[in-house]
C-alpha cells in the first residue's frame, strides 16, 4: 500500500481568490459548487436546487474555542439562489450547523425544507423550517427528483450523552437524467458496494477524502484517499468530486495531504484526474447527468 504522509501544517487562515457566481446548468447537466467541507450547492437542470450539510459558521463546535475554519466559505450565503431543500446527513457539528440553518431559513419567507435522518429534527432550529426525517432507504419527493437516504458507516452525537440516538447516512438524488450521490461522512466498508449494486451507475458522487489520521482510530468513521478511490468504484460513480478536506483541522494529517495522496493513488490506478476531481473552494463544476456518461 502506498504510504500516507502527514503533510504541510495548517495555517491560521487562507484567503482564496473569489470565484465567479455560478450560472444555471444546461439541460442534462448538474452544476456542483464546492462551498467547503461537506457543503455543496447543487443545481440540477429541470430539477431541484439543493444544499448539502451547510456550514457558514467560523467554528464547528459547541465550544467558543473549538474547531475553527481555515478557509472562508467559497460562496457568500447571501448570494445563494432560492433552495428547494437542504440535505443534512447527520448531526455532528461540522454537518448540522444550527446558526447557518437559521440564516438560511430567514432568507426564505415561504420556509426552508430540511431532509435528514431519523432523530435529527429535534436538533433543528424551530423557526421557518419544515423537516422530514428518513430511515435508511426511505425516499423523499422533491421537484424533479427523488431523494433516498442511504446507510453509511459513521456515528452521531452532539454531546457525550446522546451517541447513536439519531441516524447518520448519505443521499442519492435521483432524477430522470441521472443520479448524484452525496455520501456524507463514512468509513470504507461493504455497504458502499451494496449501494452501487442497488442503485446502479451514478453520474456524480460527492465523496470525502479528509480527516483520516491516525488510522487506528479514524478508520472506523472516515475514509483515507486510497479508500475514497475504492469507494468511487464500489458506488459505480462516473465522476467523483472530493469533499471534507482543507476547511477544518479535525485530525492529524496536514492540510495538503488529502489532495496530494488522492492524486498519487489516482495516478497509480491509471484514473484520469477528471474522474475524481479535487475542486477549488468556490468552484462550480458543470457535469453531465446522462446515462451515456454514468458508470465506472
Amino acid at each position: 500500500m502506498m504510504a500516507e504522509g502527514s503533510g504541510a501544517p495548517w495555517p491560521p487562515h487562507i484567503d482564496d481568490p473569489p470565484e465567479t457566481p455560478p450560472s444555471d446548468p444546461p439541460a442534462g447537466h448538474a452544476a456542483i459548487t464546492f462551498v467547503g467541507h461537506a457543503t455543496f450547492l447543487i443545481r440540477i437542470a429541470g430539477g431541484p436546487t439543493l444544499l448539502t450539510d451547510p456550514i457558514w459558521s467560523d467554528r464547528c463546535s459547541p465550544l467558543p474555542w473549538g474547531f475553527r475554519r481555515a478557509r472562508a466559505p467559497g460562496l457568500r450565503l447571501g448570494t445563494l439562489p432560492p433552495l428547494d431543500a437542504v440535505l443534512v446527513s447527520h448531526n455532528h457539528y461540522d454537518h448540522l450547523d444550527r446558526p447557518t440553518l437559521r440564516r438560511l431559513a430567514a432568507r426564505q419567507p415561504a420556509g426552508l425544507r430540511i431532509v435528514t435522518g431519523l432523530g435529527n429534527a429535534r436538533l433543528l432550529p424551530g423557526s421557518g423550517l419544515a423537516s422530514e426525517e428518513l430511515d435508511w432507504w426511505q425516499d423523499a419527493t422533491l421537484p424533479g427528483a427523488t431523494v433516498t437516504y442511504l446507510p453509511m458507516r459513521h456515528a452521531s452525537a452532539r454531546t457525550p450523552f446522546d451517541r447513536a440516538r439519531a441516524l447518520w447516512g448519505g443521499f442519492a438524488i435521483r432524477t430522470p437524467a441521472g443520479t448524484i450521490l452525496f455520501t456524507g461522512d463514512t468509513a470504507y466498508g461493504p455497504h458502499l458496494r451494496e449501494i452501487g449494486d442497488a442503485l446502479g451507475p451514478s453520474a456524480i458522487g460527492l465523496i470525502p477524502i479528509g480527516a483520516y489520521e491516525p488510522r487506528w482510530f479514524m478508520s472506523q468513521v472516515h475514509m483515507n484517499p486510497e479508500e475514497a478511490l475504492r469507494a468511487r468504484d464500489d458506488l459505480r460513480v462516473h465522476t467523483a468530486v472530493a469533499m471534507h478536506f482543507g476547511t477544518f483541522k479535525l485530525t492529524q494529517e496536514g492540510i495538503d495531504a488529502p489532495a496530494r495522496d488522492l492524486a498519487a493513488h489516482r495516478a497509480a490506478a491509471g484514473l484520469p484526474p477528471a474522474r475524481f476531481i479535487v475542486p477549488r473552494f468556490g468552484e462550480t463544476l458543470i457535469i453531465p447527468l446522462g446515462p451515456a456518461d454514468a458508470g465506472p
